[in-house]
């Protein structure tokens, strides 16, 4: 049974509110989300960079300079993909398949390639750690462009993730604005409690699995709609909106008559605010006024308008991080991949954690069917 205790008959669905480990990586309490102690209003107000995050949820403080600056080369040093990977991503551009599944299926893939994979100790784990961390952008970025039809760029040894990542998905250095906004939406995205993604990783590491079988194990789980797939599907809605003529309150008013969900409203633990939405609208704001992508932005407001009165909901991370990643040149059908390519730092957190102080995550279940039923052999059924 997990921590919280319960009434006898009381529902398990979701395991909502159960306490099923402790940890030092992030925390919810009163809608404020912090990673080690710090709000994420902190790294916001300072302009943090993704790269100081990642150290932070890996080694339980922040970076001086020269650590930030030996890690940052261990990131470059790591993040070229090899040509058999290029290869096996050109493979999976030309099917028909959901881009997390060409992600969830390359990362298990790094494993093969690496052959100190299987090695347990430390020194190969952090190694482990850093090419999964390192290779991500350069995975999705080459992925983005293969399916495109387009080569692949080799990432740089003098730009930071953020920066990197953009520049490798669009061939061109990209504007201090668009390095802040990426690095706003994969800090944010960085880590969030046990959330069902960062559960599976560590369900899967407390079986002492490899830390390949983990990452991919979340990525598989962040697929689903409704964990990292909503954003996607914000922006699929903001522009069924606006080839419906823009009429928002109909389009809307039609999906909750007919029981819909709207993505990217409401969650599962804040109850007033998501204390990650108002960074990424700032940001959303900023990216597209006065260009052509300023409509999806004045969409979301009104969207945000209509479902905050008729619902009561509020918008989630996924809700402006939808118009921020269109803004930055990011095809609806990567936005999930974006997502990881952020969790991914908090997931091997979460991993390194629990192998730190491990017990076999084995819960139990409550059986609720038929008892005391006799067998019949098969002639007389």
């Amino acid at each position: 049974m997990f921590g919280k205790k319960r009434k006898t008959g009381e529902s398990l669905a979701g395991l909502e509110n159960m306490i099923a480990c402790n940890t030092k990586i992030s925390s919810i309490i009163d809608d404020r989300l912090t990673y080690c102690g710090y709000d994420i209003g902190e790294f916001m107000d300072n302009n943090a960079s993704f790269d100081e995050v990642i150290y932070l949820l890996w080694n339980g403080h922040l970076p001086t300079q020269i650590e930030l600056n030996y890690f940052r080369k261990e990131l470059a040093a790591n993040s070229k993909i090899s040509d058999a990977v290029e290869q096996c991503l050109l493979i999976q551009s030309r099917k028909h398949l959901h881009p997390m599944s060409v992600l969830r299926s390359t990362v298990s893939l790094l494993g093969v390639y690496n052959l100190n994979a299987e090695m347990l100790t430390s020194e190969a784990i952090y190694e482990q750690c850093i090419q999964i961390q390192a290779n991500m952008p350069t995975l999705i970025a080459a992925f983005s462009r293969l399916r495109k039809g387009l080569d692949p760029i080799d990432p740089r040894d003098d730009l930071d993730f953020a920066a990197n990542f953009l520049y490798m998905l669009n061939g061109e250095e990209p504007s201090a604005t668009q390095v802040k906004a990426l690095n706003r939406a994969l800090i944010l995205h960085a880590d969030h409690e046990l959330n069902a993604s960062t559960f599976a990783a560590r369900v899967c590491a407390s079986t002492m699995s490899d830390i390949y079988s983990c990452v991919t194990t979340a990525i598989g789980t962040l697929k689903g709609p409704l964990h990292g797939g909503a954003n996607e599907q914000v922006f699929e809605m903001l522009k069924e909106i606006r080839d419906s003529d823009g009429d928002v309150a109909t389009y809307l008013q039609s999906k909750l008559d007919a029981n819909e969900l709207i993505m990217g409203f409401g969650h599962r633990v804040y109850k007033t605010v998501d204390p990650r939405q108002k960074y990424l609208k700032e940001m959303a704001d900023e990216l597209t006024r006065g260009t052509e992508d300023e409509i999806w932005y004045q969409l979301s407001l009104e969207v945000e308008d209509y479902i905050r009165n008729a619902k009561g909901l509020i918008p989630n991370v996924d809700f402006y991080s939808a118009t921020v990643y269109h803004a930055l040149g990011i095809d609806s059908a990567l936005f999930t991949l974006i997502f990881a390519m952020s969790r991914v730092s908090g997931w091997i957190a979460h991993v390194k954690e629990q192998k730190t102080k491990n017990r076999l995550i084995r819960p139990r279940s409550e059986y609720v069917g038929l008892s005391g039923l006799e067998y019949e052999p098969i002639n007389v059924r």
